[in-house]
């Protein structure tokens, strides 16, 4: 298998979309793990009893709470509580482009590159924690996508990204098709009008 690495120079000058036009902010972190000499992506598993998205895959991140300055605070916040990850442990990359979600948030996503060590799960929140290699993400096999027609916002594209058991979609698919396209070659099939939904 080719060993993959992320181009992170697009990410850290990306200018991101802001959306702020939702009733609730969140924030997540995607962390980026160099294993083996090839980068990779965690994921957590989101516990089957959440009223939200169950069992579904997810960066760390939730909600933005009144003590939260920033909404980058959030992200962080959440990723220490939901896995363990210290804040200073994290090198920020950059930030993708916000999003709408069905459940009326404006979520926030952030890059940064994290230490490869063993994380703790949150029981209450996270089923499981997911290190994904990037070379599964690029792998056209693993990779598929549907047209839908929402409620809300019409004509939508889902991305679906297969890789070792596991799949990726929704609004974490969202986020990772943006990541990918900024730093690697990867070319989602179909274009996404990100400021639509």
């Amino acid at each position: 298998m080719t060993t993959r690495r992320f181009d992170l120079e697009p990410v850290a000058t990306h200018t991101p979309t802001r959306v702020t036009d939702q009733s609730y902010e969140a924030a997540v972190l995607a962390p980026i793990i160099d294993r083996d000499g090839e980068d990779h992506v965690l994921f957590t598993r989101r516990a089957d009893h959440l009223g939200e998205h169950p069992g579904q895959m997810s960066f760390p991140g939730g909600g933005r709470e009144s003590e939260d300055e920033t909404i980058l605070e959030t992200a962080l916040r959440e990723a220490d509580e939901e896995i363990g990850l210290e804040p200073h442990t994290v090198e920020l990359v950059g930030q993708l482009d916000d999003i709408r979600t069905v459940t009326e948030y404006g979520v926030t996503p952030f890059v940064g590159q994290i230490p490869d060590r063993v994380y703790e799960p949150d029981e209450n929140e996270v089923a499981e924690i997911v290190v994904l290699p990037l070379s599964g993400f690029l792998d056209p096999d693993n990779f598929e996508y549907e047209r839908r027609d929402h409620p809300y916002y019409g004509d939508i594209i889902i991305h679906y990204f297969h890789v070792d058991d596991y799949t990726v979609w929704g609004a974490t698919g969202r986020m990772l098709v943006q990541l990918l396209e900024l730093a690697t070659s990867f070319e989602a099939p179909e274009r996404i009008e990100r400021s639509k939904y």
